[in-house]
């Protein structure tokens, strides 16, 4: 009897153990887990390790290649606002990568990102198009801060260069915004990219005057002026007959000075001009009115009916 009743409750304990192993296998999925241990689905885990580990150096090497470039152009707020993008892709990616590699369709995904897509391409356009624009114009590094442009007739000094727009201010200090857009899509001037700036000064000649001393007098105005550059051979100044005017001979005085100096080049320049074809009895030929005063007697007189 006290055997029956010994093997009934060890036959009770074993079969709620059972019931419980069950319960703590159904709670915690341990048979689907179990499913998925297999040396497969263990190589495609190593795989996607070691891919991971690849694409963070990429990773790695792109975003401090992109931040030490965009550091030289943009500023701080705008170089973090492109890193965080460039983390932001490739979290998505690496999500991406490791759902397809563990068999899990992703064409619903992508159709519904390809569909807000072009909802979003739609809804902004405008914007798309400076961002994407601004891209170019950072990697192209046609101009820095503090360079003095000219874009679609305006120029300025560069005060930001952002991912949508730039923004400079004028001569007259007005504050410009220009689209990145407009930039890619229009002829940009640099004025301050180079050192050195030609300075091409026109004049002419009366057709009566001595055209020799003509042409002395022209040379010796590099020379007068402090900001021409004349030690460089590239930059050697020139004087040149250009054409026959209406009224005297075309001149030109080409001469180089540096950047920062050129507004003082070309006072200088035509300053210098006046005074030295003066010393060298050189007439400018300027336009002349005749006047002539009429009395009362030759003015014609009206009659009003």
């Amino acid at each position: 009897m006290e055997e029956s009743v010994i093997t009934e409750a060890a036959n009770g304990a074993i079969a709620l153990a059972a019931g419980t192993a069950q319960e703590v296998k159904s709670m915690f999925h341990l048979d689907e887990l179990a499913s998925y241990l297999t040396w497969a689905n263990l190589a495609k885990v190593v795989t996607s390790v070691v891919a991971i580990l690849i694409f963070w150096v990429f990773y790695r090497i792109i975003r401090h290649f992109v931040k030490k470039t965009a550091s030289k152009t943009l500023q701080k707020k705008t170089v973090s606002i492109i890193v965080k993008a460039i983390s932001y892709c490739f979290y998505i990616l690496i999500v991406m990568y490791v759902l397809g590699l563990f068999g899990i369709k992703l064409s619903a995904i992508w159709g519904a990102a390809g569909i807000a897509g072009v909802a979003i391409g739609f809804a902004a356009q405008t914007s798309v198009s400076n961002l994407i624009s601004g891209l170019f114009v950072v990697t192209d590094k046609a101009m820095k801060i503090g360079d003095f442009i000219e874009v679609d007739g305006i120029s300025g000094t560069v005060d930001t260069i952002g991912i949508i727009s730039i923004k400079i201010h004028t001569v007259d200090n007005q504050l410009v915004r220009i689209p990145n857009s407009t930039i890619i899509n229009s002829k940009l001037t640099n004025y301050s990219a180079l050192p050195y700036r030609r300075y091409v000064f026109e004049t002419s000649v009366d057709y009566g005057s001595d055209f020799d001393k003509a042409m002395e007098a022209a040379k010796t105005v590099p020379a007068r002026c402090p900001t021409v550059v004349l030690d460089k051979p590239e930059y050697e100044p020139k004087v040149v007959w250009t054409t026959h005017g209406d009224s005297g001979v075309n001149l030109n005085i080409i001469v180089w000075s540096k950047r920062e100096d050129f507004l003082q080049t070309k006072s200088d320049v035509s300053l210098n001009t006046l005074k030295a074809f003066a010393e060298a009895n050189v007439n400018i030929p300027f336009n002349r009115v005749d006047v002539t005063i009429l009395d009362d007697k030759t003015v014609p007189k009206v009659s009003r009916g």
